[in-house]
């Protein structure tokens, strides 16, 4: 059958939501081997204040470093036996390092990225650039992906990051709660902007929450039409999650599965 890729996104794993959490490990226990590829696109983890939070350890009352720690080792396990893992930052955990990276054994990507999957070329992203009608949070998205602002961040003493990060998630909801649907999802024109600008036909992300396949129509620079694909990986819950599986040089398919 030969080697397979897997894609998922928008786990959120966080200390509150241990079933998720099992319902990972397990699944990345069952699919870890020399044959496969793993890529996660972002918001694996709730939030991310830094990877020095994994030196706390058993010490962090909050129970985030625990969480973190075994995440990361249990994919160096699956690393160790083969698993190529790759790693993308979310907008809830766009301060993951090389530390975490190196101790999961994973390889830190750029979003965007382009890949060949199954033998035709595909634009990895986590999703939330796409969203540009959220002028807000576009906003907010420039500034924290400042490398001075990041550093402001990360001299602050972990509980006071701890708190800030907190106080960023119940904003998020509150600002969330009161805009149109339409606006969280991606801006049509920018789609098609991306994969013209990355010269493909398929596209793939997450972070919308919103799974599904959307056939395109793509135009070229000399305006003739071609027919291409954007899916979106769906967020996991306390029983259930999304992938993108591609066995060999198969079709690409959305799975949902249950845990």
């Amino acid at each position: 059958m030969g080697k397979t890729t897997l894609l998922i996104s928008d786990l959120h794993l966080h200390p509150g939501a241990p079933d998720i959490t099992r319902g990972f490990l397990a699944w990345l226990e069952e699919n870890r081997g020399t044959d496969v590829d793993l890529y996660l696109l972002g918001d694996i983890f709730d939030a991310w204040i830094g990877d020095d939070l994994m030196l706390l350890g058993d010490a962090d009352p909050s129970g985030h470093a625990r969480l973190a720690c075994a995440v990361a080792d249990q994919l160096k396990a699956a690393s160790d036996r083969g698993t190529r893992i790759y790693l993308m930052h979310g907008n809830r955990d766009f301060l993951l390092g090389s530390d975490f990276a190196e101790r999961a054994g994973a390889t830190l990507l750029n979003d965007p990225q382009r890949i060949e999957l199954g033998g035709e070329p595909t634009l990895l992203m986590h999703g939330d650039s796409l969203c540009t009608r959220d002028e807000a949070y576009m906003a907010f998205r420039v500034k924290a992906r400042d490398p001075q602002w990041q550093a402001s961040i990360l001299a602050m003493p972990i509980p006071e990051r701890l708190a800030l990060a907190s106080q960023l998630r119940q904003q998020s909801g509150e600002a969330n709660s009161t805009k149109a649907a339409d606006i969280m999802d991606v801006t049509p024109d920018e789609v098609l902007s991306a994969m013209q600008q990355h010269d493909v036909k398929r596209l793939i992300h997450g972070h919308t929450h919103r799974p599904d396949v959307h056939p395109l129509t793509l135009t070229a620079a000399d305006g003739s039409k071609t027919q291409g694909q954007r899916m979106v990986i769906g967020d996991w819950s306390s029983n259930e999650g999304w992938e993108v599986r591609i066995d060999g040089d198969g079709a690409p398919a959305l799975n949902r599965f249950t845990f």
